[in-house]
C-alpha cells in the first residue's frame, strides 16, 4: 500500500515537472518577442496624401486640458509677452526688477534674445517658430516653458535672415514655423551653420538617383533668398511668387482632404500627425490636446508643404506600419533638462531617430509636445 502510495506520488510529481519544462520551452521558443506599443492611447488613422506627401492623424480618446498655458504667437499678440534684442531698451535690470544689480544683456547678440512673461499663465515655445522683427529674424531655438512673472529670460534663437541688422529692438508674432529640415537643425542638431544651409538649400534629406526633380528646386529657393538683397528673410518662402503660390495651392489641397478625412473621427481627438515623404516617413509632432494642436496645425501644415515641395516628387505612399514607429518610445541615449515646477525637456536618440519630449510640471506633469524626427544629417 505505501509502495503503490509512493510510486503514484513520484509519478505525479514528474509529470508536473515535464509540464513545467514544457511551459518553459514554449515560453522560450513558442511565443512572439513582445512588440512595442504606441504611447497612451493614439490611434493612426488612414493617411492623407496628395502629390508626394502622405499625413497620418494621430488621435486620442483622451482629452487633456491644455488651458492652463499660453502660445508664444497668442502671448506676442496680446503683450503679455514681450521678446527683445539683448541690451534692448529696458531689458537690461537686476534680477529682481530694480536698476542696477546683476545685468543679463550689455548689447545685441545673433543666437540669444531676452523673452519677459507678463501674463498669468505659462508660455509653450516651440523649436523652429519664427519671430520677427529686431534686428534680424529669429527662430526659437528648443522647445521650452516660461513661467508667469519669471525673470527676463536669455532665450536661445538660431538666424533666418542675412543681410539685416537694423535698429530694432521689438519682435512680433510671425505666425510661421520653418519646415522640417531647418527644424531638425535647430532642434537636434543645434547648429546655427546647418540652420541657415539648410534655409538656402530646402531639403537636407538624401536624393534617391534618378528620382523625379522636386517642384521647388534648392537654386530657385536660393534665388528667392538672395532677391531684393540685402536683406535675405526666410519669410520670403511665404509671400514671394516664385515660391509662395505653389506652396499656398499645396497647402489649401492637402487642407481641404485633411478636414474631410477627419470629419470621421467621431468621440476622438485629433492631436497630432505623423508625415511622411513619398514612401520615407520622416516626422511627426503630437501635442497634448486637441486644441494645441488646432493653434499650430495651420503653420505646421504650411511648414511640411515647403519640405514636400523641396523633395523629389516621389508618389509613393508610405505604410502604417513604417508610420505607427513614431509612436513608439525610443530606447536610445538620452538628455534631460528642467527647470523645477516647470518643465521637463527630453531628447532620446536611437540610430537616425531622434524623439524630444516637453513635459509640463504645473500644475500637473502632461507631454505638451512630442517631436519624432529621422534624421536628415
Amino acid at each position: 500500500m505505501e509502495r503503490s502510495l509512493l510510486g503514484a506520488l513520484t509519478g505525479t510529481l514528474l509529470g508536473i515537472s515535464a509540464l513545467g519544462s514544457m511551459a518553459f520551452m514554449w515560453a522560450g521558443t513558442g511565443s512572439p518577442a513582445p512588440q512595442p506599443k504606441p504611447e497612451g492611447d493614439w490611434r493612426l488613422l488612414d493617411p492623407i496624401t496628395y502629390e508626394n506627401i502622405s499625413i497620418f492623424p494621430v488621435v486620442s480618446a483622451i482629452a487633456q486640458d491644455s488651458s492652463a498655458f499660453v502660445t508664444l504667437d497668442d502671448g506676442l499678440s496680446s503683450g503679455d509677452v514681450v521678446v527683445r534684442e539683448q541690451g534692448g531698451d529696458g531689458m537690461a535690470r537686476s534680477r529682481d526688477g530694480r536698476p542696477g544689480g546683476e545685468q543679463y544683456n550689455t548689447g545685441a547678440s545673433v543666437n540669444q534674445l531676452v523673452l519677459i512673461n507678463r501674463g498669468k499663465r505659462p508660455v509653450l515655445l516651440l523649436a523652429g517658430e519664427l519671430v520677427s522683427g529686431g534686428k534680424q529674424d529669429r527662430i526659437i531655438a528648443k522647445d521650452r516653458i516660461v513661467a508667469p512673472d519669471a525673470d527676463p529670460l536669455p532665450l536661445d534663437v538660431f538666424c533666418v535672415e542675412h543681410g539685416r541688422w537694423s535698429s530694432g529692438y521689438e519682435f512680433g508674432a510671425a505666425k510661421t514655423m520653418v519646415h522640417p529640415s531647418v527644424r531638425e537643425q535647430a532642434a537636434v542638431n543645434q547648429s546655427q551653420t546647418d540652420v541657415w544651409a539648410s534655409v538656402r538649400k530646402g531639403s537636407t534629406a538624401a536624393v534617391p538617383s534618378a528620382a523625379p526633380a522636386p517642384r521647388i528646386a534648392s537654386s530657385d529657393l536660393a534665388a528667392v533668398m538672395a532677391n531684393s538683397a540685402p536683406t535675405q528673410s526666410y519669410a520670403k518662402l511665404y509671400t514671394e511668387s516664385r515660391v509662395g503660390a505653389s506652396v499656398d495651392g499645396f497647402v489649401d489641397e492637402v487642407q481641404r482632404r485633411f478636414a474631410r478625412a477627419t470629419q470621421t473621427a467621431k468621440g476622438e481627438h485629433i492631436i497630432g500627425v505623423v508625415v511622411a515623404y513619398g514612401g520615407e516617413v520622416a516626422w511627426s509632432d503630437i501635442f497634448a490636446s486637441n486644441d494645441l494642436f488646432e493653434h499650430y496645425w495651420s503653420k505646421l501644415v504650411r511648414s511640411y508643404a515647403v519640405e514636400a515641395l523641396a523633395r523629389p516628387t516621389l508618389r509613393e505612399v508610405a505604410s502604417r506600419e513604417d508610420a505607427r514607429e513614431f509612436l513608439r518610445r525610443l530606447n536610445g541615449r538620452e538628455q534631460i533638462e528642467s527647470e523645477p515646477g516647470v518643465y521637463r525637456w527630453r531628447e532620446i536618440t536611437e540610430g537616425r531617430l531622434a524623439q524630444i519630449e516637453l513635459d509640463a510640471l504645473e500644475p500637473k506633469t502632461m507631454t505638451l509636445h512630442r517631436l519624432f524626427v529621422h534624421r536628415t544629417s
